[in-house]
């Protein structure tokens, strides 16, 4: 279980956040930063203050490895 709240103020954390190269010059994008206790957190790049989404290594390596093989291709 993350020791960070899902919700939780995005700027609160104290993290370097990383936009993915990808990303546009509307803002289009998401932000994820790293926890220390190897849970992930993942922001809206238009709102920096708003709230942050926390997900366990487990849940991440899930979603990774279901985006490399084109599982959620069919939503763009």
């Amino acid at each position: 279980m993350p020791t960070a709240p899902n919700g939780v103020r995005a700027s609160s954390l104290g993290v370097r956040w990383t936009k993915s190269r990808h990303s546009n010059a509307e803002g289009n994008c998401v932000e994820v930063a790293p926890l220390g206790d190897g849970s992930v957190a993942m922001r809206n790049s238009r709102d920096p203050d708003g709230p942050a989404l926390v997900y366990t290594p487990a849940e991440i390596a899930a979603f990774l490895a279901g985006a490399k093989e084109g599982e959620f291709d069919h939503l763009v």
